[in-house]
């Protein structure tokens, strides 16, 4: 009897043993400070893999600028100091220039794994970053030009702004003086006059108390956030079957998540009315000679640094 009870007990030591080696857990990252706009969806995606994924993979989130700074995102998944990344192109062109091309495409990530738009930025992901390129999010939120400076025509000529890649070379061609900084450092350069507006999207600058150093928003809104979701390739790649669908499964569900943009855009716009942000809106003519102008200057730049593949990706945008 007691043979047979040890027995059990060694059986069933070596069963959860091996139960428990199946789970993995990634150590997650967010370039955004916790909590704020741009984290928060990802946040929920965390919940959602340590929800489903229980016993087979779950997500360590170590949380925002504070654990890293966002510009070493990328060296940070290359090396596999984190496994997977919430965070946008924008940060990591430092060692894939083509990541400033995704601001440019404006389709939802459903459309972009039909037409060989998602495949194409995943191979340069793997080959660039060493990363996998899991999704993309906010398709469909674009970005503006905040100032505490009225202008009387969209020329930015004498004035500091804040940029990330993003912006940087359309600022330039509006006359503008490019200033890069992270996100964390903007309110404090605003309130010093160190810079005199700042691109960011439509939404989130409440999160960051900006609001109570800007005084206007210049229209037309142009381009399209992209915050990704990147994995070490080499993380992805250890995976099991089961564990890739547990990520993939909840990523399909994020992308979801962009429907309620829409209201959200409206909302935050009202709230900008509300915290006295003028917009700036120079008629018709000029938002087109504005946007033509931008998307221009955002391909000739990416096909600059990137001879090779910017045509490919200019292509793909337009399908």
């Amino acid at each position: 009897m007691k043979r047979t009870c040890i027995g059990a007990i060694v059986i069933s030591a070596v069963l959860l043993g091996s139960a428990a080696a199946k789970e993995v857990t990634l150590r997650g990252y967010s370039a955004f400070t916790e909590g704020t706009q741009f984290s928060k969806n990802f946040e929920r995606f965390i919940e959602r893999v340590n929800s489903t994924g229980k016993g087979v993979i779950q997500i360590n989130y170590i949380g925002g600028p504070r654990s890293l700074p966002p510009f070493e995102v990328g060296n940070a998944i290359r090396n596999r100091v984190i496994d997977i990344a919430n965070t946008p192109g924008a940060f990591y062109t430092n060692v894939m220039p083509e990541a400033d091309a995704t601001k440019l495409i404006q389709t939802p990530m459903s459309e972009q794994r039909k037409n060989g738009t998602w495949a194409y930025i995943n191979e340069l992901h793997n080959k660039r970053v060493n990363a996998w390129y899991l999704t993309r999010q906010f398709h469909n939120v674009p970005f503006n030009i905040f100032l505490n400076r009225k202008i009387a025509q969209p020329d930015l000529t004498g004035l500091k702004i804040r940029v990330t890649p993003i912006y940087r070379d359309m600022v330039a061609a509006l006359g503008g003086t490019p200033v890069t900084m992270a996100p964390g450092e903007v309110y404090t350069a605003l309130e010093r006059g160190v810079v005199d507006g700042y691109g960011w999207p439509v939404i989130g600058i409440f999160d960051l108390g900006w609001e109570k150093a800007t005084k206007f928003r210049l229209d037309p809104a142009f381009y399209s956030a992209e915050v990704n979701l990147i994995v070490n390739l080499d993380t992805w790649k250890s995976l099991t079957d089961a564990q890739r669908k547990v990520l993939n499964d909840s990523a399909e569900w994020l992308e979801g998540l962009d429907a309620e943009n829409v209201a959200l855009i409206a909302a935050e716009k009202q709230r900008h009315a509300k915290a006295g942000i003028e917009t700036l809106d120079f008629g018709p003519q000029a938002s087109k000679k504005f946007l033509d102008q931008a998307y221009e200057v955002g391909w000739d730049a990416v096909i600059k640094r990137s001879p090779e593949s910017g045509p490919t990706l200019r292509k793909l945008s337009a399908q």
